[in-house]
């Protein structure tokens, strides 16, 4: 009799997206499977700072104790969320295709960023996109926004942001295309790494779910992966959920990653793109680059 395989997940409509599509790849691959719905201390405290309660890695981490009870045998997360050095007992086993990475423009009267008056509030939380933003648009005011996707625009139809920046592939997943007014191109507001990138991790010791994973990883995707999650470990645990760091990795003949540092609230700031046609290389030459300009300074002077 073949074992269903449990899938653990956040209860979010993104989260369930990102679930049933695994579901239905693994299905697929001849992996029968279910959803197991957990609700995260995260997705509770709604009220505050998700940085103050542990940031992203928050979502995380309680799944991983659901792996470690063997409550599950797989866990599926937005890429972007996943801290860059996870635990030794645990792997990134797959990766999904990735959707669009870019981040997206959402104002009701679909007014673009520099036709808002100075002053207008733009809601968002990614410390990369606050700070890259404002440099952008210095004239307006950013406040954090947090919540799902439905409940952040809901927030703006409640008047209280006059618009927000989110990520592309969440609206688009979700079948809310029609609110992105635009998207920022990779190389004015480059995307955190991982992100439009479903992960799916398990135990190491879990050989099953491992191979169903396996069977349904997108290998240039994992290339894209590997490469963005490989600049932010060269840094070790220098960086933290207040670092303002994007790290976007495009595959083609050859790789290019672009790679931005910044401050959250100065006006310091590294942007780096460099081209390579060994990943591993490659990462290297850009971790030394950024070493090279001052990233660590600049990290260590955010933290």
């Amino acid at each position: 009799m073949t074992t269903t395989l449990r899938i653990g997940t956040r209860g979010s409509q993104l989260a369930l997206w990102q679930a049933n599509t695994v579901k239905n790849l693994l299905a697929e691959a001849g992996y029968p499977a279910e959803i197991v719905t957990m609700k995260t201390t995260g997705d509770k405290r709604t009220d505050v700072s998700l940085a103050s309660i542990g940031g992203k890695g928050l979502f995380i981490k309680e799944l991983e104790e659901a792996l470690r009870r063997k409550e599950v045998d797989l866990a599926v997360h937005s890429l972007k969320d996943v801290p860059s050095i996870i635990p030794d007992d645990f792997v990134l086993a797959g990766f999904l295709e990735r959707g669009d990475p870019r981040d997206a423009w959402v104002q009701l009267d679909r007014v673009a960023p520099g036709g808002l008056a100075a002053g207008a509030v733009v809601g968002t939380s990614a410390p990369r996109r606050r700070a890259q933003f404002r440099a952008l648009f210095p004239q307006l005011k950013l406040e954090e926004m947090r919540g799902n996707v439905d409940t952040r625009i809901n927030k703006l139809r409640a008047g209280l942001y006059d618009a927000a920046v989110l990520a592309g592939a969440g609206l688009k997943r979700l079948g809310r295309e029609s609110e992105i007014v635009s998207l920022f191109d990779v190389e004015q507001m480059t995307p955190a790494a991982g992100q439009g990138i479903v992960g799916l991790e398990t135990l190491k010791a879990n050989g099953r779910a491992i191979e169903a994973i396996n069977a349904i990883n997108h290998p240039l995707t994992a290339r894209a992966a590997v490469a963005e999650r490989g600049v932010l470990q060269k840094f070790g645990d220098l960086l933290d959920c207040y670092s303002a760091v994007a790290v976007h990795a495009t595959i083609g003949d050859t790789t290019t990653i672009r790679a931005f540092f910044g401050e959250l609230e100065g006006d310091r700031a590294i942007r780096l793109v460099k081209t390579g046609s060994n990943d591993t290389e490659l990462v290297d030459a850009v971790h030394q680059e950024l070493v090279a300009l001052g990233a660590d300074e600049l990290v260590k002077a955010t933290a």
